[in-house]
């Protein structure tokens, strides 16, 4: 039997990208034409073609400013998780203030989706080395799982020591359960292979064979996309030619992939993983991917 793997959304417009913050003020987000209920809906039409369920991440402010779509997010059968209030990075803020930004985005999606929101990603997998108090914030949250982790080395985000499969995080204030991005090895060195910018620039081999790794070990991989990835006409940014490859490349082939993905895989939600009877989350000791619980530095988990 295939494995279920997990199908996740990271719900923001098109102007609310980590890397257009230079150029686009939080204050006038407002001022720009929206096109995230149009880019959710196809993704939405999407999974049901498939008879696949998912997990929208969804930014508070979505939520405040366009219920409607967390509402037809949740009436279709997926889960609603927080992916915070403003789409900013952990790295930027104070312990103090992303708890303030954990609990605000839980509370109105909870809100208007009329269902518990228990799950977590940060803006740009911004839980990084040095920055663990942020799962002290989580489980003081009430939230009950994390998806930011991305067991990569990069400069601007990574958990390079993580496990690179679903595991738990111990925490004096107690257990976290993580579900990092899913990655693969090519010539020995690790490498993304989770969906998002992933699915554009590389090879569709590549997602493939991350994938079908995952369901010869029996494990849940985690894809990723953003609904403006679907997008070809949304409006372009002022911003360098590299920066405009990195975020425009190949998003007409998007569609495409994603249908073979979806073709080839089965996928569902973390909640319905949670739902089920865990053997895929606790594998036997001596197996190379054992999932054995894991504890971050706690000297690195201060937040000062």
């Amino acid at each position: 039997m295939a494995t279920e793997h997990v199908f996740t959304v990271d719900v923001e417009d098109y102007f609310q990208v980590y890397a257009f913050e230079g150029i686009v003020d939080r204050a006038k987000w407002d001022d720009y034409p929206s096109r995230v209920a149009r880019n959710t809906d196809v993704l939405l039409d999407l999974l049901a073609r498939h008879n696949a369920r998912g997990t929208f991440f969804a930014l508070g402010w979505v939520a405040d400013k366009h219920p409607q779509i967390i509402r037809r997010i949740a009436d279709a059968g997926h889960e609603v998780a927080s992916h915070g209030w403003w789409h900013r990075k952990v790295t930027s803020l104070t312990p103090a203030e992303f708890l303030e930004d954990l609990c605000s985005s839980r509370d109105i999606l909870e809100q208007v989706s009329g269902k518990p929101v228990v799950g977590y990603r940060a803006p740009s997998f911004s839980i990084t080395p040095g920055n663990e108090w942020a799962f002290d914030a989580l489980l003081e949250c009430g939230y009950r799982y994390d998806s930011s982790l991305f067991p990569i080395k990069r400069s601007n985000y990574g958990y390079p020591m993580a496990p690179p499969l679903p595991h738990l995080i111990h925490r004096a204030a107690g257990d976290l359960m993580e579900f990092p991005l899913t990655t693969t090895q090519i010539l020995g060195k690790r490498i993304p292979a989770a969906g998002g910018g992933y699915l554009r620039h590389f090879p569709y081999s590549v997602i493939r064979k991350a994938f079908h790794e995952k369901d010869r070990a029996g494990i849940p991989g985690v894809f990723y996309i953003h609904p403006w990835e679907i997008d070809e006409d949304q409006p372009r940014m002022p911003v360098s030619w590299l920066t405009s490859i990195r975020h425009y490349r190949n998003i007409p082939k998007t569609m495409n992939r994603l249908e073979r993905l979806l073709t080839e895989f089965q996928f569902t939600s973390i909640a319905e993983r949670l739902a089920g009877d865990g053997k895929w989350f606790r594998l036997p000791i001596d197996s190379p991917l054992s999932a054995a619980p894991w504890t971050p530095p706690l000297s690195q988990g201060t937040g000062q």
